[in-house]
């Protein structure tokens, strides 16, 4: 079966991480598509522009926490929102989406059609 990709462009300005992700999530699955089928990747490629331009509500840069554990004894490492986002605001988009897909073998060649263009 061949897959009829298109490019969707995304502008991230002033708009929250998680509800971009749920709108990246959505193209990247093909679910916006009428003959979506849940085992068949046919989601289109998504590009974002002005991703570091994202804004988070409240008081989520300071409080929000981003973990990951190293699998070894006292290895859980946590960031705070500010700095994943001085570091590369790409990756709050990214660790969002990856976490909105669906959680099978198509999450990897999903996340791989998504794309950050530099404004």
């Amino acid at each position: 079966m061949s897959t009829n990709r298109k490019t969707i462009e995304i502008d991230a300005t002033g708009q929250a991480p998680g509800r971009l992700a749920t709108k990246i999530a959505t193209f990247l699955m093909g679910k916006h598509k009428v003959k979506y089928t849940p085992h068949i990747d046919a989601g289109d490629k998504v590009v974002i522009t002005n991703y570091d331009k994202i804004v988070f509500t409240g008081k989520k840069m300071e409080q929000k926490l981003y973990r990951h554990h190293t699998n070894h004894p006292g290895g859980l490492k946590e960031k705070q929102a500010k700095t994943v986002m001085a570091e590369g605001p790409e990756e709050v988009i990214r660790f969002a989406v990856a976490k909105m897909l669906p959680k099978n073998k198509l999450r990897d060649q999903r996340m791989i059609r998504l794309h950050f263009k530099k404004s």
